[in-house]
């Protein structure tokens, strides 16, 4: 969810500013999702190196994510959102974590929808860790391939990602779900994320419509 501090610096705001109007639209973004009968929506909303920005955007960051998680968790679970992390809550702020796994215990039955958090998160660390969980519990190296793996993984019995969108024109994947994503399809736009609407995903999903998708093979008539 690129470009909410350009969004604002554009307008003559704090950063802080654009990050709330980033986070205020996510409801809309998700609810259409809902509509379009998406089953997994993953937001990537702090990563872990997002701890390198000014400590005052962070403390702000944290705060605002706080009160959206309070303010939309009874919501997502009346319209049947299951809340899940993905990442790691070490670290983080009292109030956030709280939050947090308030909203993940209070939807946790709900199965119309899953609503992935990616907080504190990043790609490379996750495999990491599902590599030293694997040589933890003692598992036979002779075993291990990729059905092993995603089973240590933060997305353990969910989908890989279909489609990967990318706001305000960025064209990497800045450490995110780097092992789920490996045949995901990708869509950048320059449009910044606070005014990335019901249009913008509509088009994303059309685009991503008329991709071929072949997984590394060819196909037969």
């Amino acid at each position: 969810m690129d470009g909410n501090g350009r969004w604002a610096e554009e307008r003559g705001l704090p950063r802080l500013a654009g990050h709330r109007a980033g986070t205020d639209n996510i409801r809309a973004i998700l609810e259409c999702c809902v509509e379009l009968g998406v089953e997994v929506l993953t937001i990537y909303a702090f990563s872990t190196e997002n701890w390198r920005r000014p400590r005052d955007e962070v403390e702000g960051l944290f705060a605002l994510m706080t009160e959206v998680i309070e303010r939309e968790t009874e919501e997502l679970h009346r319209i049947g959102v299951r809340v899940h992390h993905v990442g790691w809550l070490d670290d983080l702020p009292a109030h956030l974590v709280q939050a947090m796994e308030t909203a993940i215990r209070t939807t946790s039955e709900n199965r119309r929808f899953t609503l992935n958090v990616a907080f504190n998160y990043g790609g490379r660390a996750e495999v990491v860790r599902a590599i030293r969980r694997i040589v933890r519990e003692g598992v036979a190296p002779e075993s291990i391939d990729e059905s092993t793996i995603d089973r240590y993984l933060a997305t353990a019995g969910q989908p890989d990602p279909d489609l990967i969108i990318r706001t305000a024109g960025e064209m990497r994947l800045s450490n995110f779900l780097v092992w789920q994503s490996a045949y995901a399809e990708y869509f950048s736009t320059p449009t910044y994320w606070p005014d990335f609407g019901r249009a913008n995903l509509l088009a994303a999903i059309d685009v991503y419509s008329h991709r071929t998708r072949k997984f590394g093979g060819v196909l037969t008539a």
